[in-house]
Order: structure tokens, then C-alpha cells, then sequence
């Protein structure tokens, strides 16, 4: 999976994030199938400098005809949000072009907040953070679709299987 490499190159570069969405599920125990990796940056403008030139580095390419420095741009990232109903800025490998990173636009709940209830999960020396259970039930109630309610659900089941 090329997850190992994104959580690596993050962690080497000092990346702010947070996995969320259908990996975070994963990671807290849901079986669910996903293949994009969602993912909550701190948009503070080095961190995201930071994350860019990950992206670069492991050959990740902005999935529409965009500058990916535009993304380190706010007004810019409202203007995505506002005109093309754009929720999250998608990254996608030419290389392997099922390897998806979704990152949100906006930060749907203050990135401290988040940053304060991260998990850290360890798989092959690399620490991953990811989002609490908490917070990941606030963003699935977020979002609202149908999977991201069924995903609550999951979660809340697993929950009460739990000691």
C-alpha cells in the first residue's frame, strides 16, 4: 500500500495531520474497504509547505488541472469551496493512479482541537496519527452521507462489543 510511504514521508518532514475517513476507521478497528487516504493538515502555511513538498518528493500530482501552490493559499481554497463545491483537494500518483490523498480544504473542527485527541499508531517504525474515535464520529456527523452514517453506526457497534 502506498500509505506506508505517504505516513513516512509526513513524519519525516514533520507534517502536522491527522488520518481520518475510511483509514481512520481502519486503524480504530472497523472493517470497511477504502482506498483514498483522508487526511486533516494543519493549514498553518509552513505546515503545509511542509506537506507539499512531501507530495512532490513521493511523486503525487493534483488530480484537477490546478497550481498545487494555490493551495497554500486561504482565499484561494475558499474561493475551491464556494465556486466548485469543492470539500477536499485531491492528490493522485500517475504512477499508480488508484493512490488517492483526499485533504481537507477547510479544517472542520480548529486543527489544535484535533491535534489534542490524536491517536498515535505505530506500524512499521512509523508513527501514524489519527484522528480519536471522537472526532471521527463528529466528522462523519459532518458530512452526513449515507456511508458516513452507516460508518457511525459501525463505530458505535464496535464500541459496545468493546470492554
Amino acid at each position: 500500500m502506498y500509505y506506508e510511504r505517504v505516513f513516512r514521508a509526513l513524519e519525516e518532514k514533520g507534517v502536522r495531520y491527522a488520518v481520518a475517513g475510511g483509514v481512520a476507521l481502519v486503524l480504530h478497528g472497523v472493517v470497511r474497504f477504502t482506498a483514498d487516504l483522508d487526511l486533516l493538515v494543519d493549514l498553518e502555511r509552513k505546515n503545509l509547505e511542509r506537506f507539499l513538498r512531501a507530495m512532490q518528493e513521493l511523486g503525487f500530482r493534483p488530480r484537477n488541472p490546478v497550481d498545487v501552490a494555490d493551495l497554500l493559499d486561504p482565499a484561494k481554497r475558499r474561493e475551491w469551496k464556494r465556486d466548485k463545491s469543492m470539500q477536499v483537494f485531491s492528490f493522485v500518483d500517475p504512477a499508480q493512479p488508484m493512490s488517492l490523498i483526499d485533504v481537507f480544504l477547510e479544517e472542520p473542527m480548529p486543527f489544535p482541537e484535533i491535534s489534542a485527541g490524536i491517536v498515535r499508531m505505530s506500524a512499521k517504525g512509523t508513527t501514524i496519527p489519527v484522528v480519536s474515535v471522537e472526532h471521527l464520529k463528529t466528522l462523519k456527523r459532518l458530512a452526513a452521507r449515507p456511508q458516513d452514517l452507516a460508518d457511525i453506526e459501525a463505530i458505535e457497534s464496535l464500541e459496545q462489543e468493546r470492554p
